[in-house]
């Protein structure tokens, strides 16, 4: 049995403030093959790494992302003292280190410039073999090959909608299915066409077992190091 490649998600973010420089260290510490982060666009169009479209959640203040300047967001503390990264901060801390997993996430405006500004940025570190682009909008995908033409495209697909036909409408690399939608067709559906299956997000012992036995490329996990462990044995 081939053991997958752990990806910590939002970095190690089980044990440090999701989606910041510590989290991504942190992955890095406890061996992680990669990390999966979250971008979108600032009020002055800088990309920005957080999950939800407001910092209410996962930072000291409140208000959409969309509508804040980076100087603004760069005044919340993130967790811990922790703030709000660009992805160039994050290119130039960890590019080449080890894979990374940008979600494009801009579900609300979807025809803004974030898929071409990231394929834009991408290329100038000439990090393209180092990196994943992934989204449930499934439009950025060919957005992101046309810049970048050896961009990787993975597709997020939400819980119990891995197998809807119109996913067939795109190209792409990878499937990244809710663990849960996976079984041996699936996997071997997608090994079938070249693809990848990269799962999210698996916290539980039993369910990284599983999705080894499965044969998945990657797991998605809050844990990486729980999950290397597990699967180490």
């Amino acid at each position: 049995m081939t053991m997958p490649k752990i990806i910590a998600h939002r970095g190690a973010s089980g044990h440090a403030p999701e989606n910041t420089l510590a989290a991504f260290q942190l992955a890095l510490d406890q061996n992680a093959d990669g990390i999966e982060l979250d971008v979108m666009l600032s009020a002055d169009k800088q990309i920005v790494v957080i999950h939800d479209s407001t910092v209410d959640r996962t930072t000291n203040g409140s208000g959409h992302v969309r509508n804040m300047t980076l100087a603004q967001l760069k005044q919340l503390d993130a967790g811990d003292g922790e703030k709000i990264p660009t992805l160039e901060e994050v290119l130039m801390n960890f590019g080449g280190k080890y894979l990374i997993n940008i979600e494009l996430k801009n579900y609300a405006t979807i025809f803004d410039g974030l898929p071409v500004k990231v394929a834009q940025m991408v290329k100038s570190f000439n990090l393209v073999d180092t990196i994943l682009f992934s989204s449930f909008n499934a439009i950025n995908l060919p957005r992101v090959r046309h810049h970048l033409p050896g961009a990787r495209l993975g597709l997020l697909t939400a819980p119990k909608s891995a197998r809807q036909w119109i996913w067939r409408l795109f190209r792409y690399d990878a499937l990244h299915p809710f663990f849960s939608d996976v079984d041996e067709g699936l996997v071997a559906a997608c090994h079938a066409r070249q693809q990848q299956v990269n799962v999210w997000t698996v916290n539980e012992p039993e369910d990284m077992q599983q999705m080894a036995a499965l044969q998945v490329d990657s797991i998605i996990t809050n844990f990486p190091l729980l999950a290397r462990q597990v699967l180490e044995v």
